[in-house]
């Protein structure tokens, strides 16, 4: 049993405590960095091309590491043996490596972070031929260093992606290390130690969230791999621990709100682990709750087909890779219902999943890819999903594309005049919309009830979105309203359009009835649901999904629409699936 899982029971059951009434607020003018944020971090990173800089960064070099930890998580043959065969493979993205020099930018900026912060290496550890997956980690290397070992680059010297070079460098040290060249072998360690010191002056500078904990965790691993590094290590874990709190709320939920982000901080804490486990000494115990609150929380956002569903920029993420960094993790825990601090509330019944976001979007300013979602929700039947959120926003190298998906639009909710919930503004930040989500939830024999609303189209067009959906006990029923509530504030004026969108899983067919109040929904493996809808006029329209493979997939969503006139509209809906 895990430091984490020794949490206990009791302390879980309480924090998944159904709450009957809870409001949720975003700060006012938060959601993007202050100018005078920004200035300093700019002026922040010039130093880093200064000679004081660079003789902070002086200094002996280890001729070893002290242990070599245990990558937890297994890297993709397919992958690994696509890089002994001259490509770099992430996602839908492949390179070929005479294009990987990391003096530019080759892909979309996912796909270049993946390659500087050598991820890659535990698909390469993979390759079945030892001594071409060796020869290609020394060629990369060699081209890494070449651009960036001697030379404080703003790209290759990223806090975020220091830490997690610690981490990929120490765990495949045979990969980079068994060479017999001894100067290619002292410039590596010489990277190493000099990365090392650029974290310990850095990594509380890195945006708060999965960035900043990943900064933190290379200085901690660090500290316990390479000599003399105890006092590092000290200074490491205290760094990292108060990079939790800021980054982490007490519900286990990662403030940028993607489950994404949430899945990679778990897996950065594992390999953490990995390296503890290597020095033979346990996680610190306040890492280790933080960790075990994170998977819970994570959980909470997971669909029938054991894959997360789609929030903040991510995508839907595979069953398979969320399952290996649970395992990795080695924390086991049930799924948290409802998110307190972070939002998300999820309804299990029979085989169905409901997944709903009740909360504003994340208000820091590390949040890529942050979504005007509030109130979406998807749905899945068993392994099928029915109801989905277009998703992908992050991860998609199309920047026109991405911020269509960033849009309300692009969710399973109410769209009011064609217009987000909350502005997404030029420079990819929030700007105003949902300021407060009350939320009251109730459960009885009969099933779950959720209800809340939002104010993000009061302030322009004097309504507020009011959403309730209730789950039957058996799973086989969702029945939703969706209300326009009159603040009292707005103008007189003519009926404002309204559109109530439910974007369908890859493969389900749909079709309208003659009476454009309902239509017929088929998924892939049989399964039949009919929704009907009151107040509202119902047609198909196409759409998209991001899968997780990253691949735009042609869906298909049921749009129910209508105008609300100054004293609101209510619309009445249902999904029923059919024994």
């Amino acid at each position: 049993m895990s430091d984490a899982r020794a949490d206990g029971h009791t302390d879980e059951s309480a924090r998944d405590t159904i709450e009957a009434g809870h409001r949720m607020v975003r700060a006012a003018g938060e959601g993007s960095a202050s100018l005078g944020q920004r200035v300093a971090d700019y002026f922040d990173r010039l130093t880093w091309r200064t000679p004081i800089h660079d003789m902070r960064l002086k200094g002996r070099y280890p001729r070893k590491l002290l242990a070599v930890p245990a990558d937890p998580v297994a890297g993709s043959v397919e992958y690994g043996e696509a890089l002994t065969a001259g490509w770099l493979a992430w996602g839908s993205e492949f390179r070929a490596l005479d294009e990987v020099t990391f003096a530019a930018s080759i892909g979309s900026a996912a796909f270049d972070d993946h390659a500087q912060s050598f991820a890659w290496l535990r698909d390469l550890w993979t390759a079945p031929d030892r001594a071409a997956a060796t020869r290609t980690a020394e060629i990369l290397t060699q081209r890494w260093l070449a651009v960036h070992g001697e030379r404080v680059t703003e790209r290759g010297w990223r806090p975020d992606l220091w830490g997690r070079r610690m981490l990929m460098w120490t765990a495949h040290a045979p990969l980079l290390l068994s060479s017999a060249d001894l100067i290619y072998r002292s410039s590596v360690l010489s990277a190493i130690a000099r990365g090392a010191r650029h974290l310990d002056r850095t990594a509380d500078k890195a945006p708060v969230g999965v960035r900043r904990i990943a900064a933190w965790c290379g200085v901690v691993a660090a500290g316990l791999l390479i000599p003399g590094g105890d006092p590092r290590r000290a200074i490491g874990e205290t760094g990292l621990e108060r990079a939790l709190a800021l980054s982490v709320g007490s519900d286990g939920g990662i403030a940028s709100r993607s489950p994404r982000d949430q899945l990679d901080a778990i897996e950065l804490l594992a390999c953490l682990r990995a390296a503890y486990d290597a020095r033979r000494l346990d996680l610190p115990e306040g890492v280790a709750q933080v960790l075990a609150r994170m998977v819970s929380a994570l959980l909470g956002t997971m669909m029938g087909d054991a894959g997360l569903s789609s929030w903040q920029g991510a995508g839907p993420i595979a069953a398979d890779e969320v399952q290996a960094v649970l395992h990795a993790s080695r924390v086991v825990r049930r799924p948290l219902r409802q998110a307190s601090d972070r939002g998300y509330q999820r309804i299990a019944a029979a085989r169905s999943v409901l997944v709903m976001d009740a909360a504003p979007p994340p208000t820091t300013p590390g949040a890529a890819g942050a979504c005007a979602s509030t109130l979406a929700f998807e749905l899945s039947d068993g392994e099928e999903r029915v109801v989905v959120n277009c998703g992908g926003a992050a991860v998609i190298a199309n920047i026109g594309l991405a911020a269509g998906l960033r849009s309300t639009a692009a969710h399973s909710t109410l769209v009011l005049a064609d217009s987000n919930s909350t502005a997404l503004l030029p420079d990819g930040s929030l700007g105003r919309g949902v300021s407060e989500v009350d939320l009251s939830r109730q459960e009885s024999d009969a099933g779950s009830r959720i209800e809340a609303r939002h104010d993000g189209y009061a302030r322009r067009f004097g309504f507020r979105h009011h959403r309730i959906v209730t789950m039957a006990t058996d799973g086989l029923e969702l029945r939703g309203e969706d209300s326009l509530l009159p603040t009292g504030k707005r103008p007189a004026r003519g009926g404002t359009p309204f559109a109530l969108r439910f974007h369908l899983g890859a493969g389900v067919e749909v079709m309208a009835s003659a009476d454009a109040q309902g239509a017929t929904l088929m998924t892939p493996g049989g399964a039949t649901w009919h929704f009907r809808a009151a107040g509202a006029t119902v047609m198909i329209d196409d759409s998209v999904w991001i899968d997780p493979e990253r691949q735009i997939v042609p869906t298909r969503q049921i749009v129910a629409g209508g105008s609300a006139d100054p004293g609101g509209a209510t619309i009445s809906w249902i999904f029923k699936r059919a024994r």
